[in-house]
């Protein structure tokens, strides 16, 4: 079995014809088109029309990105958070860049399919199907994505239209956007917000430059006297400011698969490179510290996609007396995206100077791999969204019936009514400590036990105080301790929907006894903390992972050594 993705030996998880048709036609274009022009392009920093003539000519968009109401009776058509992390992750590993692209649309389409406007629903569905790419117009150059001071306005004329004025920032798609999801303010005397639809070709939106050097176009534009009419505009007042932030909630989910799929393509080339190179008269895949550093890589992956799987249940789950999702998305978003870039370290640290060379992915996805992480949200940002729910999670959990993998051809449609922003302390989760109890059999979930109860202690009886809560130095590797727990309970729950071998769910621990410990470091060696918070954070660092070396070997040799050569992109 092999957990990364194998394009040449695609499986996708989708049990439908016309979804499995979508990733295999992807693998073929990158195929065909060969990793020589795909690393050219990306190396001269062109444009990918090649590929938005694709997804145009096949409507893989379309059919990924429509809900069924709006899909004129195509059957392929559907909006299955599943099937877009999966296409997330393919795209991904090919390249950022193209990934990109789908995920500005995403967040493009959000504020479209919130809104009670069915004029610009059925034209978003008709371009949707005709090709078009679409943009999220929220950010601004002096203010970023702040949404209070946002400047861009909308000022009434007397015959019931507006004109828009305005300049937005970090507008990816912004060069060719068929409807671009505008936020501004309404000029009335109400200083309402409102998003409302503008297009890249109207002679009102001048497109000044793309903003980073790369070859995504990452827009700032200006509208000058844009004419808006009614049909234009998608909500106002609470419900725009709800759409900002409930849009930015399914796009985060999609930045974790994109970070998998580097991270896999990566691990491919590094492995061939390594297994097949010998210094000093041995193997370079010989050597103990190298073969450590692809065991953790692998085994970090394995976890990431273990999370990000789980978590998707529970996404697609979601409803008004269910948002346990509003957890399991910020950790999505800042855990998963870190591990790809400790990913990348750990194969770079082998692969040296070979990670430099234009002609491999690998110094592609070195440049790219902090990308993730700083996008919708910095990890600082989810850090302290997450932490907002950890008194919930292990002092008032509630019942809930078990939530089964979802890989139903339905609509996710709460997702486009998830209703306020407000009220993220009231949110509940089951209870993490039976599925932690049902493998204690394994010595370092055991002892990741140890370590939870003991943080759990800390929280309760030596919690941060104001201004620790404040000081980032502290409050972050609490939330990173918080965040560890969550991903550990997601991980076991998938490993049993998927049947994992004890040996990888031991050595995944393995790695989660030792992160759990580093960050209990950091608070330790904190000036702000207090005495008591130290002893509670000596008692984790204390407790070590249970070594296996047998264990160990067989994860090797069965898993991790056995991608030597297992995949290369057509040259």
């Amino acid at each position: 079995m092999n957990f990364l993705i194998q394009p040449k030996k695609y499986k996708s998880l989708m049990a439908d014809d016309g979804s499995r048709a979508v990733m295999e036609k992807t693998v073929d274009f990158f195929e065909d088109m060969g990793k020589t022009q795909l690393l050219d392009d990306y190396n001269k920093k062109i444009w990918y029309k090649e590929f938005v003539d694709f997804i145009g000519k096949e409507q893989i968009f379309a059919k990924l990105l429509t809900p069924k109401k709006y899909a004129d009776g195509d059957e392929d058509c559907r909006w299955d958070t599943a099937r877009n992390s999966e296409y997330s992750e393919l795209l991904a590993f090919y390249g950022l860049g193209y990934w990109y692209c789908f995920q500005v649309t995403i967040l493009g389409l959000g504020p479209i399919w919130m809104s009670p406007n069915e004029k610009a629903k059925k034209k978003a569905a008709r371009l949707l199907k005709e090709g078009a790419i679409f943009a999220f117009g929220l950010s601004e150059r002096t203010h970023g994505a702040d949404i209070y001071s946002t400047e861009t306005n909308l000022t009434p004329k007397d015959d019931g239209t507006w004109v828009a004025n305005g300049e937005k920032y970090y507008i990816g798609n912004g060069n060719e956007a068929e409807m671009v999801s505008t936020l501004g303010k309404i000029k009335d005397g109400t200083d309402d917000y409102t998003y409302f639809v503008t297009n890249y070709q109207h002679k009102a939106y001048e497109l000044k430059k793309n903003v980073i050097s790369h070859q995504e176009y990452v827009s700032n534009f200006a509208l000058h006297d844009y004419p808006i009419t009614e049909d234009d505009i998608l909500s106002r007042g609470p419900h725009a400011w709800d759409s900002s932030l409930n849009t930015v909630n399914i796009g985060k989910f999609n930045i974790g698969p994109a970070s998998i799929g580097v991270a896999e393509h990566c691990f491919y080339e590094a492995i061939t490179h390594a297994a097949n190179r010998i210094l000093y008269g041995m193997r370079v895949t010989d050597m103990p510290h190298v073969r450590k550093n692809f065991m953790d890589a692998w085994l970090r992956l394995v976890a990431m996609k273990l999370y990000q799987r789980r978590s998707s249940d529970y996404f697609r789950g979601a409803s008004e007396n269910d948002r346990r999702y509003l957890l399991y998305n910020p950790t999505s978003k800042m855990k998963v995206t870190l591990q790809a870039e400790d990913v990348i370290n750990l194969l770079w640290d082998v692969i040296a100077a070979k990670g430099f060379e234009k002609d491999t992915y690998f110094h592609m996805a070195a440049a790219d791999i902090r990308g993730p992480s700083k996008l919708e949200g910095t990890v600082h940002v989810n850090i302290q969204l997450i932490r907002k729910f950890m008194k919930s999670y292990f002092f008032n959990p509630a019942e809930y019936e078990p939530v089964a993998p979802d890989f139903s051809f339905n609509d996710d449609l709460f997702l486009f009514n998830q209703g306020s922003t407000k009220g993220l302390g009231k949110v509940r989760f089951h209870d993490y400590a039976p599925v932690f109890e049902a493998n204690k059999d394994l010595p370092n979930v055991a002892t990741f036990i140890k370590q939870i109860e003991i943080f759990k202690g800390l929280v309760e009886k030596a919690g941060p105080d104001k201004m620790q809560d404040m000081d980032p130095s502290f409050s972050l590797p609490l939330g990173e301790m918080f965040s560890i727990v969550v991903y550990g309970q997601l991980i076991l729950e998938q490993t049993k929907l998927e049947d994992v071998e004890p040996d990888i769910i031991n050595q995944i621990f393995d790695f989660m006894v030792r992160d759990f410990a580093g960050f209990a470091l950091q608070i330790y060696g904190n000036h702000s903390s207090r005495d008591e918070q130290r002893l509670f954070c000596k008692e984790i660092m204390l407790i070590k992972a249970v070594a296996d070396d047998a264990q160990y070997q067989r994860v090797w040799g069965k898993y991790v050594f056995a991608l030597d050569g297992e995949y290369a992109m057509n040259e």
